[in-house]
């Protein structure tokens, strides 16, 4: 791939053009040349758009496709097209297939799958069997497959033994493992945070403490037994006091948090609109606020989507009854933006990358370019015309929102917005 990047400013803190308006030079998919007014000899295709930013590639620690099992959901041709079209050149998969993916065999069917694309798809292997919580997946196996870490998707791990076990022999080989922060016990029934808003509601409430306990509980077995922790979209003040606590006791945990989360709060939910139905669910202002806070200062060490096609049928019923999820790659950035700065957008979209073994490529003359080219300023409605994917439960419809994403470039490939 060869083509020429025309008056791009560039935010990348990792660069020495951070900052700056600049050309690029990209032959055979590596930056060959940065700077002003740069000639075009070999009549490369150039790329010239209204306002036009780049940054390294994003990166999105949770995405569900559904294939295999749930192809009616989205499959994962579309799902890449759809990270694509929304900014992000790597996302890690969930294992919440069917079958769950929990052996070496499933994941060389995601990776074969996801082959030669301009997104990088990085797999989860399941924690336990068939994310039963019962016994151990084949851990080491999927690990050598090229699962980048393991998780039972939205499971709670509810027996600490097993958490415990899983921590101690994934040191063996650097694995990194994942733990829902819920514990079922306390959440029972619970569709939204449990507070005053469910109360008016009448609504069944999963409250805070049911989160806070898991995480506490995780990072007790953390300390005891050592190895690498992730936990995935916390959503409680508490949450990121404990993780801060922790990080300073240089504990080896991180942890994401998913935009929804920081844009809304339980009042969204007044309308028993089932597209606001989330797990973790959505909390109080003051949660928001610390999560934010938490984000900036990093104690929160990334961003997620937490894109989660459902079908149509599963959220056109009754509250109660409505599946969990949102959709969110395509409003991921322009949400963002709404909470955050266009710098600190775009800097806690490329972090996290090397918890799940990709190293950072910073935009650098010699450097395989990996990148985002967005403009941060276009203001607008999200609407279902904005939707990619193939299930349309977007948490965000209706919503204003603040920048438009042009494409990609990747992998020697180039994917750019119609």
């Amino acid at each position: 791939m060869n083509i020429l990047i025309k008056s791009a400013t560039i935010i990348d803190p990792k660069s020495e053009f951070h900052n700056s308006t600049q050309d690029l030079l990209v032959e055979n998919g590596y930056i060959t040349n940065i700077g002003s007014n740069l000639k075009n000899p070999k009549n490369y295709k150039e790329i010239q758009l209204d306002n036009l930013h780049i940054s390294q590639g994003w990166f999105d620690s949770s995405v569900c496709f559904g294939e295999p099992g749930y192809e009616e959901r989205e499959t994962i041709e579309n799902g890449l097209k759809t990270a694509a079209a929304s900014g992000f050149t790597t996302v890690v998969m969930n294992s919440n297939t069917n079958p769950v993916i929990d052996t070496n065999a499933d994941i060389a069917f995601v990776l074969s799958k996801s082959a030669n694309h301009a997104v990088t798809l990085l797999p989860l292997g399941a924690l336990t069997r068939s994310s039963k919580g019962e016994d151990l997946a084949e851990l080491f196996d999927m690990k050598m497959a090229g699962a980048v870490a393991f998780y039972d998707y939205k499971t709670a791990v509810t027996n600490p033994n097993m958490m415990k076990i899983a921590l101690q022999y994934a040191c063996n080989f650097n694995g990194l493992v994942c733990s829902f922060p819920q514990e079922n016990k306390i959440t029972r029934n619970g569709v939204m945070n449990e507070q005053v808003t469910s109360t008016k509601l009448g609504l069944k409430g999963n409250p805070a403490l049911a989160e806070e306990l898991q995480v506490a509980r995780d990072l007790f077995l953390l300390e005891y037994a050592g190895g690498k922790l992730h936990i995935p979209t916390i959503s409680t003040s508490k949450s990121v006091a404990l993780i801060k606590e922790a990080k300073a006791r240089k504990l080896d945990v991180t942890c994401s948090v998913a935009i929804h989360n920081l844009c809304f709060t339980d009042e969204a939910l007044n309308d028993f609109d089932t597209n606001f139905k989330v797990i973790p669910p959505l909390r109080t202002q003051n949660d928001v606020e610390a999560l934010i806070e938490g984000l900036k200062d990093g104690t929160i060490d990334m961003v997620t989507s937490d894109h989660a096609p459902i079908d149509i049928e599963e959220k056109k019923v009754e509250f109660d009854h409505a599946n969990f999820g949102t959709i969110g790659l395509e409003s991921a950035f322009g949400a963002l933006q709404t909470v955050l700065s266009t710098k600190k957008a775009i800097e806690v979209l490329t972090r996290g990358k090397s918890r799940f073994g990709i190293e950072p490529n910073p935009i650098k003359i010699g450097h395989e370019l990996n990148a985002t080219l967005f403009n941060p300023n276009n203001t607008y409605t999200f609407s279902e015309n904005d939707i990619k994917s193939r299930s349309k439960n977007a948490i965000f419809k209706g919503s204003s929102l603040k920048g438009k994403v042009y494409g990609i470039i990747a992998n020697n490939k180039m994917y750019l917005n119609p």
